[in-house]
């Protein structure tokens, strides 16, 4: 609502700028059609220059901000303390209040709404004064011979008079006048402002502009008929005398328009001189001022942050060493050596296995510092290693957390396929165990649905092979036979080509489906591998959070049996779709299979029937 009320102010403010510089500059001089172009362009300035809008970034200099270098560690913001204050809950009484910008809006559009009745009745009356009157078409003009008593007027091609009010003379110079409004398509420019009329009917500028506008026209077309005509006396009496005639139709160029002493003026007044052309121009630095000052729109943007931090010891927060299928065993002897120079760390790798590929698919790493046994991740299986890793964390206050790294957590057990990362934990000191959540079990597809390709047999009857005559040598009995015979050819000819189209429809969509169904079931089964990782995690968590004779590692123990019984129960659902599935395939492909023998039979029965034939 406020963009809304924003672009009405500024282009009822151009329209002001634009009717100021016509009426105080360029109102008494003979530019008439200049006068005219620049009106109209101060029309179209005023609808579409609040809708450019640049946009201008200015960047600021941020406040420097100290930070050091322990707080830079994600653990810090744990040690943030809130004082939490008493708030009081305040009940205001509820009050009717009145939305204004609604009210304005509402009345907008009454007013809207009410002049473009008033439009569309001035139309209606234009057409009825020129339905079902002659026209007499001359070049590119269509005269209009009427006997109503409104003044003389044109509307695009059509000029319009009343030729029983006026000598020859008067008549010839109203032609010419407007004449000269047709063909410089003058209707237009009086439509236009009758629209800015119509969409800004509040302001009472664009109706001194739209004044403006028909006034400038009267101009030029009193200017360029009294060129044509010899006469300008006569000329200027013709004026004075169709100011009798007050009716006239709203949205037509009609010859009588008010202040007929300003237009007699303008006919006798020398021609301007064109130096005064530099008027034209005087807009153009209000324009650039009112761009200046409402279509420029500035933000202002922060620079990066430059943090000044206080460095008391350069250290590293996190460390972690991956261990992966490819890793060798010189990176491995080298991880120990470098744990234990850096961080003062016995690692022991032992129980390395290969494949024939060079991948790990063993390995058991002891972690302990000093004399005590810290943790050890333990893999062993027949196929190549997930990642996993261990992982140093330098807290705050100097201290350093040990931690196994499997995937993307730490001191967490890891499952993979067959392999088995066991972690056997002797000092608990730094772990603190989170909420433990249970994974979910994943959905197994089902078999894509739906509507199978509609047999050849529920629109058409298998036909029925003709029976031979029992006497060959009747020749009726064995003309009507062949002609049966020629009938169930042209029935099976239309048939067996259905019965090919309906097997390949059949194939193609089983054949979509099945492609669909193993990706699925692909997906469903990897799904189904990262489920019993996860569930072996959250045993391992559960028995180390709880321990195993807890009664709430038994209960969610109960849930798991509980929520895998229903898993099973879903899997038998799914295959009990699968087989109805396939069984539904089997009894397609057994009609199919009936059909095929019906055919070999009707063709065994034509073969039988030649060969009787041939032997009578």
């Amino acid at each position: 609502m406020e963009a809304l009320f924003t672009f009405i102010a500024k282009s009822s403010g151009l329209l002001v700028l634009f009717y100021c510089a016509y009426y105080f500059l360029l109102r008494k001089e003979t530019f008439f059609t200049s006068s005219r172009w620049f009106l109209l362009a101060g029309l179209i300035t005023s609808v579409a220059l609040p809708f450019l809008v640049y946009t201008k970034v200015v960047w600021i200099e941020p406040a420097p901000v100290e930070v050091s270098a322990a707080n830079e560690n994600f653990s810090a913001v744990s040690d943030l303390k809130y004082t939490q204050f008493p708030v009081s809950h305040h009940i205001e009484n509820e009050s009717f209040d009145i939305n204004w910008n609604y009210i304005l809006l509402a009345i907008y559009i009454i007013g809207f709404i009410a002049l473009i009745i008033k439009f569309a009745i001035d139309f209606y009356s234009l057409n009825t004064v020129l339905k079902g009157k002659k026209v007499q078409q001359q070049a590119d003009f269509k005269f209009v011979d009427i006997n109503e008593n409104i003044a003389p007027f044109s509307y695009f091609d059509y000029i319009v008079y009343n030729s029983s009010m006026f000598t020859p003379s008067e008549l010839e110079n109203i032609i010419e006048h407007e004449k000269v409004h047709s063909d410089q398509n003058h209707t237009v420019d009086v439509l236009i402002s009758r629209v800015f009329c119509v969409l800004f009917w509040f302001n009472p500028i664009i109706w001194l502009y739209k004044k403006a506008i028909l006034q400038n026209l009267e101009f030029i077309a009193d200017s360029e008929a009294a060129k044509k005509i010899s006469d300008k006396k006569a000329y200027q009496y013709t004026l004075l005398k169709i100011t009798t005639h007050e009716s006239c139709v709203a949205i037509t160029n009609h010859f009588y328009q008010s202040l007929i002493k300003k237009r007699i003026v303008m006919l006798n007044k020398n021609q301007s001189k064109k130096r005064n052309y530099w008027k034209y121009y005087a807009i153009i630095p209000a324009l650039v001022a009112f761009v200046l000052l409402f279509q420029i729109n500035t933000i202002a943007q922060e620079k990066e942050r430059k943090e000044v931090k206080k460095v008391t010891e350069k250290q590293d927060p996190s460390y972690v060493f991956k261990i992966q299928k490819n890793t060798t065993d010189q990176q491995l002897k080298e991880m120990a050596e470098d744990f234990k120079k850096q961080h003062n760390i016995d690692v022991v790798v032992s129980n390395v296995k290969r494949n024939t590929k060079n991948e790990l698919i063993a390995i058991k790493v002891e972690i302990a510092k000093g004399t005590e046994n810290v943790q050890t991740l333990e893999i062993d299986g027949d196929e190549p290693i997930h990642d996993s890793g261990i992982a140093i964390t330098t807290e705050n206050n100097g201290s350093k957390k040990i931690g196994i790294v499997t995937g993307d957590s730490i001191e967490k057990p890891m499952v993979a396929g067959n392999h088995v990362a066991e972690v056997n934990q002797k000092n608990t000191s730094n772990v603190s165990a989170g909420a433990v959540t249970p994974p979910t079990p994943p959905s197994p597809p089902a078999f894509p649905a739906g509507p199978m390709p509609q047999a050849p047999n529920a629109n058409f009857k298998m036909p029925k092979a003709p029976v031979a005559p029992a006497n060959y040598k009747d020749k009726a009995a064995m003309a009507k036979f062949e002609k049966e015979m020629a009938e169930f050819e042209k029935k099976m000819a239309i048939i067996e080509p259905q019965m090919a189209e309906y097997e390949k429809q059949v194939e193609k969509l089983m054949s979509q489906r099945e492609a669909i169904y193993e990706k699925e079931m692909a997906k469903y089964e990897l799904a189904m591998d990262k489920f019993n990782t996860d569930m072996d995690k959250f045993n391992l968590d559960i028995e180390k959070k709880y321990g195993k004779d807890s009664k709430t590692y038994e209960a969610n123990m109960e849930q798991f049996e509980i929520n895998m019984k229903q898993h099973e129960i879903d899997m038998r659902q799914r295959e009990k779709d699968i087989k109805q599935k396939e069984k539904d395939i089997k009894l397609q492909e057994r009609d199919m299979k009936l059909q095929e023998r019906d055919m070999k039979l009707h063709e065994r029965e034509l073969k039988r029937i030649e060969k009787e034939n041939k032997r009578s």
